[in-house]
């Protein structure tokens, strides 16, 4: 028994082990309070599909050496951009799915190609820089959305036609477009089916992606700079496109996270989601310097699955107060604080 406890902690790492344990008393205690079972992990696996790009995001960001991307919302911001550009052209179903999407490309190469100017000159202070320039563009954004030019009265305010509302809705516009995309239900309720199938595309294209030529340089300036450099390899221009990725894939993330939850959340919404993003890959098993796919799908599974069945259970546990929003970011910062004081701080 302690054999196999050293080789799980030696394999997997102590934060996947222990929440993978506390996962497994949270259903018991579920059984015992009588919930549904199959609604917690439909629940989660709806939780899951919407986070997955976000996640996913991560990735290209570690490998090429700029660590974490806590400026990840800069990312989502261009994607919420292109998403409202999508409604204000009138487009509806998959196609403005699609057009947003493609729309938020050029946006997010763009925020991504400045964003990585500044790390390049910031070496060593990514992780710092980040969590400043994500807040301030969110806040500077929070301007925009009350100048910028949209007329559709399904988004401006009602008084005065001027400036976005808080929570736009996407019902009749691209809701559920891919959670629905192959209808496929269980316990009478719908699969994101079409949802996973999109995530399984993206981690197939970015697993493709890192072990091509591009990919290995990048992983390569990741890893060690000075080799990197020694062996002819361009360090700035490979962690400039890890960055420019990380964004598009942030843009792309909000996008699927918005059309499963129904609403783009605008002002402050997009604050402190690289946070939720950045503890997920952590749980994975990935670190400020090295990331998988396999951490991807492994700490989205699990951290999604922890909120989504914790929450209830804490609650009932405990109905006197609402909880969840404690809980949320008790877990989300404390991960993220355990997996810096791992690493040595920001290095």
């Amino acid at each position: 028994m302690k054999n196999l406890w050293k080789k799980s902690i030696e394999r997997y790492g102590y934060p996947k082990v222990y929440i993978t344990i506390f996962l497994i008393l949270l259903l018991i205690i579920a059984v015992i309070q009588k919930q549904s079972i199959p609604d917690l992990l439909i629940d989660s696996l709806i939780r899951i599909g919407m986070n997955s790009i976000l996640v996913l995001a991560m990735v290209p960001g570690i490998v090429s050496g700029t660590g974490l991307n806590f400026a990840l919302s800069i990312g989502i911001l261009c994607g919420i951009l292109a998403g409202c550009i999508a409604i204000e052209m009138r487009l509806v179903g998959l196609t403005a799915f699609l057009v947003a999407v493609l729309i938020n490309i050029p946006l997010a190469v763009v925020a991504g190609y400045l964003y990585g100017l500044l790390l390049n000159r910031v070496k060593g202070d990514e992780m710092t820089v980040g969590t400043y320039m994500g807040f301030s563009m969110v806040s500077l954004m929070s301007i925009g959305w009350l100048v910028l030019p949209f007329k559709n009265p399904d988004m401006v305010w009602a008084i005065g036609g001027r400036g976005l509302r808080v929570t736009i809705t996407l019902v009749d516009k691209y809701d559920k477009v891919l959670d629905h995309l192959i209808k496929f239900k269980v316990f009478d309720r719908n699969l994101p089916i079409g949802t996973l199938i999109f995530f399984g595309i993206c981690c197939l294209l970015m697993w493709l992606f890192l072990r091509s030529k591009t990919g290995a340089a990048m992983i390569a300036a990741g890893d060690n700079q000075k080799f990197a450099e020694a062996s002819g390899i361009n360090v700035n221009k490979q962690r400039m496109i890890g960055v420019i990725i990380s964004m598009i894939l942030g843009g792309i993330g909000i996008i699927v996270y918005a059309q499963s939850y129904g609403f783009f959340q605008l002002y402050q919404g997009p604050l402190m989601m690289p946070f939720v993003a950045i503890s997920a890959i952590l749980i994975g098993g990935a670190t400020a310097k090295k990331a998988s796919i396999g951490n991807v799908i492994s700490g989205v599974i699990l951290f999604q699955a922890l909120l989504t069945i914790s929450l209830p259970v804490i609650n009932k546990m405990m109905p006197e107060g609402n909880l969840s929003e404690v809980i949320r970011i008790i877990v989300s910062n404390g991960v993220i604080l355990y997996a810096l004081t791992k690493m040595g701080g920001n290095e």
